[in-house]
């Protein structure tokens, strides 16, 4: 169940880099440029993806209900992950 939970973890920290990486802000903070739209679009669908297969394997672990309080949690962990992540790129590159 351990493993179930920390494969969850990380294709949630991993969905929501991908949506943020396809949000233009973020392109332009990241890359200097912004990607293709095409690029832009794969990012966005990849990150959906990623957030749709972690809510599958929780409810598959552990059922509808503590699945759906699981994938909360997770969900939760993986967008305050990749928000500090963004702010810590940001105050580096601002030294």
């Amino acid at each position: 169940m351990t493993t179930v939970h920390l494969i969850a973890a990380l294709l949630c920290v991993a969905g929501f880099a991908g949506l943020a990486l396809a949000m233009e802000r973020h392109q332009e903070d990241l890359f200097k440029p912004p990607l293709a739209p095409a690029r832009t679009r794969l990012l966005r669908f990849g990150g959906w993806a990623l957030l749709l297969l972690a809510l599958a394997l929780l409810v598959r672990a552990s059922g509808w209900s503590l699945g759906l309080v699981a994938y909360s949690g997770h969900t939760s962990f993986g967008a305050g992950a990749v928000f500090l992540a963004l702010l810590g790129i940001e105050r580096w590159r601002l030294r």
